[in-house]
């Protein structure tokens, strides 16, 4: 349940820069992007499997808990500042709301969809990303990204059609999830020149857990807001925020050692890797109308990177 945010978004997600002075580590920084693409799809594989008993908030709150209670204590022992302007708290403010509803909806999507099958969808959030930066910030985007960004999205419905007839409206989660996370990628761009990444991640950490136990305290406690007793379900629980917020950490800390253009590409290693733990804890065998679907998303996602590097 790790999207970058949950952290954890498909595509290059350049939010931590090189400390002044620091020389590239590339290996250490592709060691540690490989690191990513492995807790991430694990991390969502934990919350589909405890989907199935714990309602879905209740994930997300102890995801929210979870990162709490590692990243509030490493802000403080590594000696980083907490203060930030007053457009910066709103940013995060705004950033935590996105991150909780991107990673509510990624729960969905995995109680419903194949492993490999939500993750690859939820990879047409960089070509979203794209036009959002051509449209909102007005950035130039070339006739070349502009049909490699329609063949990904051709791919992506190749992958929802064979899910799209056994399931559903659900297959509409993911890509809820590529638009929420594409608009949280803008603002942590944005709230990365007011505060340190791994501050803005505790902060959100922090703000989300308040939200969340104050609506549990204020809403009554059925439908979406209902608590279940989790038994001996608890060290999953916890292994799967601390895997989310693992993850999180190890593409935050890999950006500060490669450049984004060599790191981006390896992050489709996640979709393989999600497809291989799908198989082997729940049985998913990929569709093949699906298989060539994720080849297409992921050509025209890398050619669109080629594209971003050269330009």
């Amino acid at each position: 349940m790790t999207r970058p945010g949950p952290a954890a978004a498909p595509g290059p997600a350049p939010i931590a820069a090189p400390l002044p002075g620091q020389v590239d580590r590339p290996v250490l920084g592709l060691v540690l992007m490989l690191g990513f693409c492995v807790l991430a799809p694990a991390s969502d594989a934990t919350a589909k499997a405890l989907a199935m008993t714990i309602p879905v908030l209740q994930l997300v709150a102890i995801r929210f808990a979870v990162q709490a209670s590692m990243l509030v204590p490493l802000v403080a022992a590594m000696g980083r500042d907490w203060r930030m302007s007053a457009l910066g708290w709103r940013l995060t403010l705004l950033r935590t709301a996105l991150q909780i509803a991107g990673i509510y909806l990624m729960t969905m999507a995995l109680i419903h969809l194949p492993l490999a099958d939500a993750i690859a969808i939820a990879f047409v959030m960089p070509f979203i990303l794209l036009l959002l930066g051509a449209v909102v910030l007005g950035e130039t985007v070339g006739p070349r990204r502009l049909i490699a960004c329609g063949v990904g999205f051709g791919g992506t419905l190749l992958v929802m059609q064979p899910n799209l007839i056994t399931v559903g409206w659900p297959v509409i989660y993911p890509l809820a999830v590529a638009f929420v996370f594409a608009i949280f990628i803008l603002v942590t761009r944005r709230l990365a020149r007011e505060a340190d990444p791994i501050t803005m991640q505790a902060a959100s950490g922090l703000i989300g857990l308040l939200a969340l136990v104050a609506a549990y305290v204020v809403l009554p406690r059925h439908g979406p807001m209902a608590l279940v007793a989790p038994g001996d379900l608890w060290p999953l629980m916890l292994l799967m925020g601390a895997l989310g917020t693992g993850g999180h950490l190890m593409m935050t800390w890999s950006l500060r050692h490669a450049p984004a253009a060599t790191l981006a590409p390896l992050q489709y290693v996640e979709i393989p890797v999600a497809a291989l733990i799908g198989l082997m804890v729940f049985d998913d065998v990929p569709d093949p109308v699906a298989l060539l679907g994720i080849a297409v998303t992921v050509a025209a996602g890398l050619y669109v990177l080629w594209r971003e590097s050269r330009a």
